[in-house]
């Protein structure tokens, strides 16, 4: 099968297709997922044309996107890597804290992780996002490499979706329901 990037989309950023993939489950009505945007303070504002000219982050975001998919809450992360090593400090404190609390309620987190060098995307379950974080936060490496993170989850294209990262959505509920939970 196709790697998303074939699919007429090459060149957008990772946030343009993870918009255009929530789009299309939108409109075939399979889950219903919103960007939520970083909070910020305007300082400066172009009262002629009303943009702002200068501002700062207001608070801490949470995560990148938050929704429903087919009666499920979801919340997720999107991450890229350059490297086949991804430093832990690229997730911040507060977000494996919401995505905590958001599992607590029996949400469903994770991230989406797309090595660009590979031109791969992964789904990154909260389980191994939490097991990652605890080894760094004990002291131990401070990042993980691609060889650690387990590899069924490859997210592919499929009819017209090019990150279609549902289907690993659905991977990681089965494993939830075998009791998996190791790396």
């Amino acid at each position: 099968m196709a790697t998303w990037n074939s699919r007429g989309l090459r060149g957008s950023s990772l946030e343009d297709i993870i918009n255009f993939t929530i789009d299309k489950y939108e409109e075939s009505g399979i889950a219903l997922i919103q960007k939520i945007p970083t909070p910020i303070k305007p300082i400066n504002i172009n009262h002629e044309t009303r943009q702002i000219t200068l501002a700062y982050f207001d608070k801490k975001s949470t995560v990148d996107y938050i929704g429903v998919v087919q009666g499920i809450p979801v919340c997720f992360d999107a991450k890229e890597c350059t490297s086949s090593t991804f430093s832990m400090q690229n997730i911040h404190t507060h977000q494996i804290e919401f995505m905590e609390k958001f599992e607590k309620q029996e949400g469903i987190s994770f991230i989406l992780l797309y090595y660009t060098h590979l031109d791969e995307a992964y789904y990154l379950p909260y389980r191994d996002i939490k097991k990652f974080y605890e080894r760094s936060e004990g002291g131990e490496r401070k990042s993980f490499r691609i060889e650690e993170i387990d590899r069924s989850y490859k997210i592919r294209s499929y009819q017209g979706v090019p990150m279609h990262f549902l289907e690993m959505l659905n991977h990681d509920l089965e494993q939830r329901e075998q009791g998996i939970t190791k790396i």
